[in-house]
């Protein structure tokens, strides 16, 4: 296929979804029924699907340096462009296949709530942002989807507006949000001053003393410049991915938002903020003469904050009761790990780290989506009030348990895997192989948390009548049978899975002249000549 069309087909994912969220409320107004607007969101979140499917494959198979949109035909640096490698494209497969999961899980977990039009509008406008958030090539553009992401975010968590809880995450969620990405816009200011430009491949190259096509200003001082963009741009979403100290909000936006809210934002969003500092930090500013001691002191801090990101959840994990709670201290306990492996800097490190962010993706909505499912047929999400629920629920319980297990690192399921990865890139550092001894302590201390919420849920007598708790809906259950199955398979197939998808991603995002150089002659092809 032509790398027109699969560049085309990148920008159209975002565009499909955003146009879709202003679409539905107007189809709400001439029909009435939920079914059809149920219907109108399976379509877009699985024609996304399918996309990203094809994009992927195409990426994989096809085409080696990275593929470039020019929004209105205007050319980097002029323009705004997405810039779609095997890294993004991964993310947004990850992006858009949690969403369709959560799509199909709502038809039946939302029966109860009204609302449910503008609810699928908030859904879609969600995929929108970190679809955009992921595929852009522009600092700025960056900003302006982490704002379609948030905004949606803040509805998602507000949407049981009749749960006083709700409306207050929403607007604790909102202050914390504002607050970073504003300090994100203050950190492009810095960028802007410094280099004269916002596009990604442009800032990598000017760092290395060269341009594209056409520049838009000379650069200032570009050591400070680097360092006060890094520095507010590694709080910002430091913040957004939850990392210690910054990890205040999440346990709170979660309990009172849906529980398919819960699982992309935990599954996806903190991802999203993660694989932005993979970007600017390991393929924009990586050995770039100006920046080497500020992304050098920027690992250290991964390093320092992921570690005590797993100390801290595994921690909390053993002290909650209530089953949504535990489960977002799980979120911070592997972020944690995540952060730890990209503070190595090094080709192991971030293999052991993105195979991990796609494995808690995919087990963590597994969790939040199984846990919504026994809080709705229960109507509490106190794990006393849950005993023995999950006796009447197996399907749901076996999933459940997949989904403990495989997060808490038992073999051979897929966080097993990753967390051996990690491992075995701590012990090749030398100096910092005594940290492995953090990763095992707090998986250990996750396993008992995690089974505690599995023994009260399944093998603990109950404490009121459960006779009339039945399994939730096939429309329910199947999503969760789809993830938990992707645990098992991809902890079988780890070694491929690694060698063939993961690998050439994180090369990818190591690729700087790959990445730079597809901007280039691209605007050449536009403007001619070069410098």
């Amino acid at each position: 296929m032509d790398s027109t069309v699969i560049a085309q087909m990148a920008a159209f994912q975002p565009f499909l979804a955003i146009a879709s969220a202003f679409v539905l409320p107007l189809l709400s107004l001439a029909v009435k029924e939920r079914t059809v607007w149920e219907s109108f969101a399976l379509t877009i979140t699985t024609v996304n699907f399918v996309l990203s499917t094809l994009l992927t494959y195409s990426l994989y198979a096809s085409f080696t340096q990275p593929l470039i949109y020019a929004f209105g035909a205007w050319p980097p640096p002029v323009g705004i462009v997405y810039e779609i490698d095997r890294a993004n494209a991964l993310m947004g497969l990850l992006i858009t296949g949690l969403v369709l999961t959560a799509t199909v899980f709502s038809l039946r977990y939302t029966m109860y709530d009204t609302g449910l039009q503008y609810y699928y509008t908030l859904l879609l406008g969600f995929e929108a942002g970190m679809l955009g958030c992921v595929y852009t090539g522009d600092a700025f553009n960056l900003f302006v989807m982490l704002e379609v992401t948030s905004i949606s975010a803040y509805g998602l968590v507000a949407f049981r507006r009749h749960m006083p809880e709700a409306v207050e995450a929403a607007i604790k969620y909102a202050l914390v949000g504002a607050t970073a990405t504003t300090v994100y816009f203050i950190a492009l200011i810095f960028a802007y001053g410094t280099f004269g430009t916002l596009n990604m491949a442009d800032l990598s190259l000017k760092l290395r003393g060269s341009t594209l096509p056409v520049t838009l200003s000379p650069p200032g001082n570009v050591f400070l410049g680097s360092a006060i963009f890094l520095a507010l741009t590694f709080w910002t979403f430091s913040l957004k991915a939850a990392l210690a100290p910054n990890h205040f909000w999440l346990p709170d936006a979660y309990p009172g938002a849906p529980s398919t809210f819960a699982a992309l934002s935990s599954g996806v969003t903190v991802k999203v903020a993660l694989f932005v500092l993979m970007r600017y930090l390991f393929t924009i500013f990586r050995d770039a003469p100006p920046a080497v001691l500020i992304v050098q002191a920027l690992n250290y801090a991964l390093i320092a904050l992921g570690t005590a990101s797993a100390i801290i959840g595994s921690a909390l994990i053993l002290l909650q009761r209530d089953i949504k709670r535990l489960i977002a201290y799980g979120t911070i306990l592997n972020v944690g790990y995540i952060a730890m492996g990209m503070g190595l800097g090094n080709q192991s490190g971030l293999t052991a780290a993105f195979f991990h962010l796609v494995n808690h993706g995919i087990g963590k909505s597994l969790l939040f989506m199984a846990a919504g499912a026994m809080v709705h047929v229960a109507g509490t999400r106190d794990l006393d009030e849950l005993a023995g629920i999950g006796k009447r629920m197996p399907l749901t319980s076996a999933a459940f348990l997949i989904g403990v297990l495989a997060l808490a690192g038992a073999p051979p399921l897929n966080g097993f895997m990753s967390k051996l990865l990690l491992f075995m890139a701590y012990l090749e550092t030398g100096w910092l192989a005594p940290l492995v001894v953090v990763i095992v302590i707090t998986s250990v201390l996750a396993l008992m948390g995690y089974l505690k919420a599995f023994y009260h849920v399944y093998a603990r007598q109950p404490v009121k009548d459960i006779s009339v708790i039945k399994e939730a809906s096939k429309s329910m259950v199947a999503p969760l049978l789809v993830l938990a199955a992707l645990c098992i398979i991809l902890g079988l197939i780890a070694p491929l899975f690694v060698s063939e998808v993961i690998s050439p991603a994180v090369s990818s995002l190591f690729d700087y002249q790959g990445y730079a150089s597809a901007a280039r002659s691209f605007a050449q092809a536009i403007f001619g000549g070069g410098r």
